[in-house]
């Protein structure tokens, strides 16, 4: 089992930046494919970024390329993500999740944490 929890999220105007926290416990790891997502009401969960295992590489959805920064620290058992330059569009509960395997589709994932609600006001 693998446990994540989430923290950082808030309200915030336009253009405003954030750092999503999500802290792991339970298994190694770095031996973990780590990613985001977020849901906004009444739409279905999308991918947001994804971090291999070594941190060696990373993926993002297009409508965030550019402002968005993931990151992962094995030493502290964290993957971050930065959010520069919010949109009310950003507007979304967004969600931790792990696997052994990567992936950019939540189906990839087996592990989720609680989630963390991100307000963007225009």
């Amino acid at each position: 089992q693998v446990q994540l929890v989430e923290s950082g999220g808030g309200l915030v105007q336009a253009g405003d930046s954030l750092r999503l926290s999500c802290a792991a416990s339970g298994r190694t790891f770095s031996s973990l494919a780590m990613g985001w997502f977020r849901q906004a009401p009444g739409k279905e969960r999308e991918f947001v970024a994804a971090i291999r295992r070594s941190g060696g590489s990373t993926y993002y959805a297009d409508s965030v390329k550019g402002r968005f920064t993931i990151s992962r620290d094995n030493g502290k058992n964290t993957v971050y993500l930065q959010m520069n330059s919010l949109k009310p569009e950003d507007t979304a509960v967004y969600y931790c999740a792990a696997d052994y395997y990567f992936g950019t589709e939540p189906r990839t994932y087996d592990y989720w944490g609680q989630g963390t609600q991100v307000t963007v006001s225009s």
